[in-house]
């Protein structure tokens, strides 16, 4: 191996840090070190990617890095992503190149704080809408959002994952019951589920089941169990928020059915929300602002597809079909802009996650009603688990098609 090959694939291993701390999955960041190291004539190296670290080996070379879980930054992928395209075309680049598109995209900033702020603002406001929520509950959680935004944009990132969800949960709760109690906002419940959907594990949760779609099951595995473990914080901050209140007043307090606002519950109003929404988290995940528009259809197509399918069936089975149509529409917008899939995936998919069972669990739990806390567990994990069989459906039979066309070029290349 050369002095120059050995250089690259170190850089084929940066890249692949890049991609895997700011949300790509496994198959992508091997294909991606793989196409790098491959451009500079290294045949023989070997790449093995877990969930939080890479091991690479070549001839007379061997690298172990440890990546710990950070904020997600979707541009990045994007930008990785288009490297190991240049890299791969006829006329390449110097190794010297390489090194600084790795270098500059390693130094790029994120959204300025101020547009992730707002994006979580809009994000909570058009959530606690898709789940029940009026006008009022919309404009008092936009409030609500913008200091739980400015806890994670400033706040999380200085915690530890479990501290960070659960003190996002118990601002999130706290913060919607001072407005209720102030008098802004009719619908607690609608505003606490909409404003708890701003911390769910949507990365982790996305990508473990694409993880194990490509059958990368410790990866997969391991990703799941991240984002249970967010779950369970944000629920018990939640529950937190719910004794805090309860020791102040005497009591917690006692809240009846989850209610429906006639108005924002028509189908356009819906759609609009679920498209405004997915826009507002798509800044939150770091995507690249010229796809805010696609992440905003794919997360609308999603819930008008679970709208139309939850009044002919089941809620889990709504649930399927509505990921189904996130993740096939995500793979051709993907083919459609040149763009990996996980920006549109990870954005769209948000609309479906059951923030209603996190919220209801948590507090049936901490009122002591635990019969309906396991009903609407339960109904939680059937809708999570109908959700993940969509993305992995549609995961599995994308990797195929990708598979066929390989061997088929390969083939016609050797004729």
């Amino acid at each position: 191996m050369t002095e120059e090959q050995e250089q690259a694939l170190r850089l084929a291993t940066e890249a692949g840090h890049i991609l895997l701390e700011n949300g790509a999955e496994i198959s992508r960041v091997e294909e991606t070190m793989e196409r790098i190291a491959s451009a500079y004539g290294v045949e023989d190296e070997s790449f093995f990617v877990l969930s939080n670290g890479i091991i690479t080996t070549g001839q007379h070379y061997a690298r172990a890095e440890f990546i710990p879980i950070k904020g997600t930054q979707l541009s990045k992928v994007v930008e990785v992503n288009q490297l190991s395209r240049d890299v791969s075309a006829p006329d390449g680049m110097t190794v010297d190149e390489l090194r600084g598109r790795v270098a500059a995209i390693r130094a790029s900033k994120g959204k300025p704080w101020w547009e992730n702020t707002v994006g979580v603002a809009f994000g909570v406001s058009s959530f606690s809408v898709l789940f029940g929520g009026s006008a009022v509950d919309a404009a008092a959680t936009f409030v609500c959002g913008l200091p739980l935004g400015a806890f994670i944009a400033f706040a999380a990132p200085r915690l530890s994952r479990i501290m960070g969800n659960l003190l996002g949960g118990l601002l999130g709760g706290l913060l919607c019951i001072a407005a209720v109690a102030a008098g802004f906002g009719e619908h607690l419940p609608n505003m606490i589920i909409g404003t708890i959907i701003a911390l769910v594990p949507g990365v982790p949760f996305t990508n473990g089941m694409r993880d194990l779609a490509n059958e990368d099951y410790i990866a997969g595995a391991t990703r799941l169990v991240d984002a249970t473990m967010v779950f369970l914080c944000i629920a018990m901050g939640v529950a937190l928020s719910f004794i805090v209140e309860g020791a102040l007043s005497g009591g917690i307090m006692r809240l009846g059915k989850p209610v429906v606002d006639a108005f924002m519950s028509g189908w356009l109003v819906q759609i609009a929300a679920a498209f405004v929404g997915t826009v507002g988290f798509s800044a939150l995940f770091g995507a690249p602002r010229r796809y805010y528009a696609e992440c905003g259809l794919t997360g609308a197509l999603g819930w008008a597809v679970y709208l139309a399918a939850g009044h002919a069936g089941t809620a889990a089975g709504a649930a399927f079909l509505a990921a189904l149509a996130v993740a096939a529409a995500s793979q051709l917008l993907a083919k459609w802009r040149r763009c990996p899939v996980t920006v549109f995936l990870i954005c769209g998919i948000i609309p479906l996650v059951p923030g209603g069972g996190i919220f209801w669990t948590a507090y049936y739990l901490v009122s002591d009603q635990l019969r309906l806390a396991a009903t609407m567990g339960f109904a939680a994990l059937k809708a999570t688990i109908a959700i993940a069989g969509g993305i992995i459906v549609v995961g599995a039979v994308a990797a195929r098609l990708k598979r066929s066309r390989a061997k088929h070029k390969q083939s016609q290349a050797s004729l």
